[in-house]
């Protein structure tokens, strides 16, 4: 299920709703997602309330609670911030519904099971080959990556 709180130009829930499709086949997770595009402010208080983090931020992954032996029929749920989306999407060139699917993209691959705080780059290349597959400009991993040595390399010593 697809729920849009703040429009999105150039994407509809049931284009998204393909694309979540597409990406879920990609990435061999047969459960359902359910996908919330809404505004920083609910971002900011969901990351506050589940993350301790009392910051707007741009997807937040919501796995569902794995229950041994049982089938689950949801894989968990996406929050994304349209509001940080259109920033992005302005800042990289490319459209805002692209933005969004890279964002839900990201946020797939972490119902997933993947982590790319922790996996040594495996969530990374995995992005990275899936953005290829799907057509998507630059990944959430590697601008994050790109910014932080950008950042380094600009640091006085």
């Amino acid at each position: 299920m697809v729920l849009f709180r703040k429009r999105v130009a150039g994407l509809s829930p049931s284009t998204l709703e393909r694309f979540i499709l597409r990406a879920k086949s990609l990435v061999h997770l047969r459960a359902t997602v359910n996908v919330l595009i809404t505004s920083s402010a609910e971002l900011r208080t969901l990351n506050r309330r589940f993350r301790g983090a009392d910051r707007a931020t741009d997807v937040l992954s919501f796995p569902a609670p794995v229950i041994e032996g049982a089938h689950l029929s949801t894989a968990g749920d996406l929050a994304i911030s349209a509001d940080i989306a259109r920033k992005n999407a302005a800042r990289f060139g490319h459209s805002v519904a692209e933005e969004i699917k890279i964002l839900a993209l990201h946020g797939i691959l972490h119902l997933a099971g993947f982590d790319h705080e922790r996996d040594n780059g495996q969530m990374a290349r995995k992005e990275q080959h899936l953005r290829q597959q799907l057509k998507l400009q630059t990944t959430l991993i590697e601008r994050t990556h790109r910014r932080a040595k950008t950042a380094t390399a600009r640091r006085p010593a």
